[in-house]
This record gives C-alpha cells, sequence and structure tokens, in this order.
C-alpha cells in the first residue's frame, strides 16, 4: 500500500500576488479560513499558531520555506496524532488576472485510521480553496456558520 497523499486545486480570478498574500498574510487567512485566529503570517522559519472556532485547540504551523508568490510549505501534526505532515500551496499564474493554487498534503500512515485522516483533511484544504476564491473573487466569507454543530 502506498502512503496516502492528496492533491487538490482552483483557479481564482485573481492575480498571483493577491492569491499568495490571501494565504501568507494571517488578516486575510483569518477572513475565510482560521475563524479564531492566526498568530503570524507565515514566514520562512516561523512557527505561528491557528485558530479554529468550530475545531478547539491551537494547532502549531511550522513553515519550512517560503518562495514569494511562488510556495509555501509548512509541517503541522497529522489527526492521526503523535506525527508531521507535510503541507505544500502552490501559486502559478496562468495570466495577469489568473492564478491555479494546488494544495498537496502527505505524511499519513497506511493504515485506516491514516487514510481516514487523509480524506478528511483532502476535504478540508478543498473547502479551503473554494472558500478563498469566494473570499478573494467577491468578498464572502464561505466558513461562517458552515460547521457548528449540530445536535441529533
Amino acid at each position: 500500500m502506498v502512503a496516502p497523499k492528496f492533491e487538490t486545486w482552483i483557479i481564482i480570478q485573481k492575480p498571483v500576488a493577491e492569491v499568495f498574500d490571501a494565504v501568507y498574510n494571517p488578516t486575510k487567512l483569518s477572513g475565510y479560513f482560521i475563524t479564531a485566529g492566526a498568530t503570524g503570517p507565515l514566514e520562512e522559519g516561523s512557527t505561528v499558531q491557528w485558530e479554529f472556532a468550530d475545531f478547539p485547540g491551537a494547532f502549531p504551523v511550522r513553515t519550512k520555506n517560503v518562495l514569494k508568490d511562488k510556495l509555501i510549505v509548512f509541517e503541522w501534526g497529522s489527526a492521526e496524532g503523535g506525527k508531521d505532515n507535510r503541507v505544500e500551496f502552490v501559486f502559478e499564474p496562468l495570466n495577469a488576472k489568473e492564478t491555479k493554487v494546488t494544495v498537496t498534503e502527505l505524511g499519513w500512515s497506511e493504515s485506516p485510521e491514516g487514510m481516514k485522516a487523509a480524506f478528511g483533511n483532502c476535504m478540508g484544504w478543498s473547502q479551503m480553496i473554494c472558500a478563498m476564491k469566494a473570499y478573494l473573487e467577491y468578498g464572502i466569507n464561505l466558513r461562517k456558520g458552515a460547521y457548528k454543530a449540530i445536535s441529533p
């Protein structure tokens, strides 16, 4: 069995610098994804905390590599616990007004728990880039109210 890895992407109708900044800049990231805040920008070599109002606790994000308007690579704890995953954002300008954003995450085990965690994160990153598109192109926050606990 091959260790789980996924890739998801979207085209955003904004210049690459604006799309890159929407991931790098904690104020912008909080406008559509990090619902309870981020402690700083994703600067190479830094560790920041991401907090989500709908998922309690802080998530340490350790930035490994940043190439302005091209790439952001970070590591964070796996949903399996006790290990780290690698997340890569690649920003590709298609023209002056369109950017393709690709998100890849890897690092899970080949276990049923690893597969479940990989599918969950793939769903999360897919939703994140869709929310980023809505935020940058139309100024709306798709995440607001989307993940409230529902009682049976």
